[in-house]
């Protein structure tokens, strides 16, 4: 991966070229969210990736917790703290209620995939550790969808601290692929007293790794990762320490998609493009 891209796999070339050839129409991209977390390590800082199963989409990839938004997301009343939702609209340019749904579903997402709560009794807290059978239940049960995110927050008293989560940016799937999604990313430091936890029936490996390790390891060939995930890990490396990625978060645009354009002009050489 170079500032020309990166090469393409032969597989998804020649989905492309008969995707193409074929006059496909691509399919309308869905709205989902995921998220960095993040932790101290020493003077320096780790993110959290899991891999996915392999019989899911993307299956076998090392990624970041998140899935898409769901309606609940978008109908929830919930107490938040915060940002208020049209604040939120005018940073990832969204109206209010599609940028709630985007922030409810990414909080949603990192607690039903790493047990990771971003919620606290008040505007100004977060609540502990989250590990116990009682949380485990809510959390199965929100899984399942047999409650909401609002109402498992509403049943323990607690505010949804969207200030926790600080936007990324936004990536969209090239247009040839069959599964396409509109992705919001943030990243988040993990509370204290919270842990994350290996709950996801979507993922069969979970590890904390500095994001440069981790980029140098999906280099390698040791881990493998979609462009999406490898570039995040590059822009969050070099912001060299957490502050320097709070900073970086503040001066970045998130709402502006960005999406890999594959370059087929060199026959021999096909690499995708950002724009």
């Amino acid at each position: 991966m170079t500032i020309d891209g990166f090469a393409a796999p032969p597989a998804l070339v020649e989905h492309a070229r008969r995707f193409r050839a074929e006059g496909g129409v691509p399919a309308v991209p869905r709205v989902a969210a995921t998220v960095l977390l993040l932790r101290p390590a020493g003077a320096d800082f780790e993110v959290y990736l899991i891999r996915r199963v392999a019989a899911m989409a993307f299956g076998g990839m090392y990624a970041f917790p998140g899935g898409g938004v769901d309606r609940s997301d978008s109908q929830a009343h919930l107490d938040w703290a915060g940002p208020t939702p049209a604040g939120w609209g005018a940073r990832l340019r969204l109206d209010p209620a599609a940028a709630q749904a985007v922030v409810c579903a990414a909080a949603r997402e990192v607690f039903e995939e790493a047990g990771v709560l971003l919620a606290g009794p008040d505007g100004g807290t977060v609540v502990g550790d989250v590990s116990g059978d009682d949380w485990e239940s809510a959390r199965q049960d929100l899984v399942a969808r047999r409650t909401g995110f609002a109402d498992l927050l509403a049943g323990q008293g607690l505010t949804l601290r969207s200030d926790l989560l600080l936007p990324w940016s936004r990536w969209i799937t090239p247009e040839f692929e069959p599964r396409r999604f509109d992705t919001y990313f943030f990243v988040a430091l993990l509370p204290e007293g919270q842990r994350t936890r290996d709950v996801s029936g979507e993922a069969d490996h979970t590890l904390w790794l500095r994001p440069a390790d981790a980029l140098a390891r999906a280099e390698a060939g040791e881990l493998t990762m979609l462009p999406p995930t490898m570039v995040t890990l590059g822009e969050v490396a070099a912001a060299g320490d957490l502050a320097g990625v709070a900073g970086a978060a503040a001066k970045r645009d998130p709402g502006t998609p960005v999406t890999p354009h594959l370059d087929l002009s060199d026959a021999e050489s096909p690499r995708f493009r950002l724009s």
